[in-house]
């Protein structure tokens, strides 16, 4: 057994930029072409190696029917394989958030159910260098990285990428040093932007990261308790940075336009797709 057995889907979102749509489906059920974003991440965690999923809802979506919704399986012809199951080899766990007060929040529902080190995925972000048809469908390898990282350092660490000087304003940007996050900037104005690296939905966090959260309360740093969180381990140079390759796309299902991107983006990579959306978009837009 490796030694992250763990991993963390946080998908208690209301999802509220997302609206009509995430009023009758969750954000993190929304397929990215065919393969929905849970789908997606739960593939990834158990390609690192992880055999217990806890995903992190809200009281106000039915996990009933989330858990039939994972429950499936895709027929599969290529490579020898005859099928796809999200939850072979896996056990479910389900945490509710009664309160939206952030990551660090979300992540203490875990409380007592994880021992050791474990991954933290956000619900609602695809990270992916793969983009196969279905029947050759390839995990992402990012979580599998980070696995591998920790295994080398055994401290924590959070995945960043370069989201370009335009986009810095939408998001956590980081400041490197020898492989170390120095400092986060809450969605910085291009001027004041420690770097062009922003955190995205990726981490791995070591054991103490409970009795931490204990200490940098949600009551006292609200939905800031996570930053405080990272904070303390970058203080003591101990929060490495795994930066993504331009090679890998990132997806989100939480933004509208962005999403519209993502499917138009992944389609165009897919072998089956990617020649007739190709033509009708250029028919389109002449």
């Amino acid at each position: 057994m490796g030694t992250v057995r763990d991993a963390v889907i946080v998908a208690a979102g209301l999802g509220t930029r997302m609206l009509p749509t995430s009023a009758y489906i969750p954000k993190e059920l929304l397929p990215l072409v065919d393969l929905p974003v849970l789908h997606h991440l739960i593939f990834e965690a158990k390609h690192a190696g992880c055999d217990r999923i806890h995903i992190i809802t809200s009281p106000t979506k039915d996990f009933t029917s989330i858990q039939d919704n994972l429950n499936v399986t895709y027929p599969m012809y290529g490579k020898g394989k005859n099928h796809l199951n999200p939850l072979e080899g896996v056990e479910l766990f389900f945490h509710i958030q009664e309160e939206q007060k952030g990551l660090g929040h979300a992540i203490l529902m875990t409380k007592g159910a994880i021992q050791g080190p474990f991954l933290v995925l956000l619900g609602d972000n695809i990270l992916t260098s793969h983009h196969a048809s279905l029947n050759e469908f390839q995990a992402s390898d990012v979580s599998q990285q980070l696995v591998e990282l920790f295994e080398q350092r055994g401290q924590p660490i959070a995945s960043v990428y370069d989201v370009g000087i335009d986009r810095v304003s939408n998001y956590g940007i980081v400041s490197m040093e020898e492989g170390r996050i120095t400092s986060i900037v809450e969605k910085p104005n291009r001027e004041h932007a420690p770097s062009t690296h922003a955190l995205c939905g990726r981490y791995l966090f070591t054991e103490n990261t409970f009795e931490l959260l204990d200490h940098y309360s949600v009551e006292e740093f609200g939905e800031l308790q996570s930053i405080a969180l990272m904070k303390h381990w970058m203080d003591a140079g101990q929060l490495h940075a795994h930066v993504l390759p331009e090679s890998v796309s990132w997806y989100d299902s939480g933004l509208p336009l962005e999403w519209l991107k993502s499917q138009i983006d992944h389609a165009l990579q897919r072998p089956e797709y990617a020649e007739q959306l190709e033509e009708w978009l250029n028919q389109r837009l002449n």
